[in-house]
């Protein structure tokens, strides 16, 4: 059997990641993005901008059997987002289509802002989409486009990632962040080689002709309160400090499960924010 192929358009931070991981299963991994030698050694660089209608000069020749679109807003206002989102993804079935490339299936990476529940609800991939800001609205659009490409879909909507160079909160912590204890403040997490993890686990299944739905979120196995991690991170730390300003309180609770990607068969890694931060912390992701 030969090696499958695959394209990941915005092959960015995550991207990247997933194309390692591909790599080392020996898959033909094309990405693209504006400066490929950005990319990781044994990608075949497509340099272009999901941004414009021109399709890529390197465009790859021949059969695609996979694609992947993994963009990131470059701008994030409305504007942005549907440029990256929405006509980033226009071109690049445009681009499929006027090389006559019909992939076996396309991976959209989306986003669990598609969910506006704010009570600490859960959520899976089957509750309502009542996306309250432009970000989850034009996601929502994007995964759309996806839908009626023509190419077999699944829409994978990533949660909160965090990784090396994702390190927001913990560079609050060590400022003495504060957050609302009661009511408890909800989140969800994924460590960012484990969101790439998902994706090439969804590909090699499909590959293996495993029937995919058509959505999967991606998250670890424990959502919890961000009092609690914030709590557990100090303690890692050993902040004792607090910072002077006001308890902060973000928009946004709800608890994500992942019980349909565990269902085929799929685990993180690091299933709990525990794991992932000492991970980090430590040095070995």
């Amino acid at each position: 059997m030969s090696a499958p192929s695959v394209l990941i358009a915005g092959c960015g931070d995550i991207g990247g990641r997933l194309a390692r991981q591909l790599l080392a299963a020996h898959w033909q991994v094309h990405g693209l993005r504006r400066t490929v030698s950005s990319l990781p050694a044994g990608v075949i660089g497509v340099a272009g901008d999901l941004f414009s209608e021109q399709c890529p000069a390197g465009w790859p020749t021949g059969s695609l059997d996979y694609l992947v679109y993994s963009a990131a807003a470059t701008d994030h206002d409305e504007a942005g987002y549907r440029t990256a989102y929405v006509e980033g993804l226009q071109h690049v079935l445009g681009w499929l289509q006027q090389h006559g490339q019909r992939p076996k299936r396309l991976l959209f990476v989306s986003s669990s802002s598609v969910y506006g529940q704010q009570a600490g609800e859960w959520v899976d991939e089957t509750s309502p989409t009542v996306a309250g800001g432009y970000s989850g609205r034009l996601m929502l659009e994007a995964e759309q486009v996806a839908l009626d490409s023509g190419i077999p879909a699944s829409r994978v909507r990533l949660t909160g990632i965090y990784g090396p160079g994702r390190e927001w909160l913990l560079s609050q912590v060590r400022q003495g962040y504060r957050v609302v204890v009661d009511p408890p403040l909800y989140g969800n997490r994924i460590h960012a080689d484990d969101a790439a993890g998902l994706l090439a686990f969804l590909l090699e299944a499909d590959r293996q002709g495993k029937a995919l739905e058509d959505c999967y979120i991606g998250v670890d196995d424990t959502p919890a309160a961000l009092a609690d991690v914030v709590g557990w991170l100090r303690e890692y730390l050993g902040v004792t400090q607090w910072a002077e300003n006001a308890s902060v309180r973000r928009a946004g609770s709800k608890r994500c499960s992942n019980a349909r990607a565990k269902a085929l068969g799929w685990s993180p890694r690091y299933p709990s924010f525990r794991e992932g931060y000492a991970a980090i912390l430590e040095g070995r992701c």
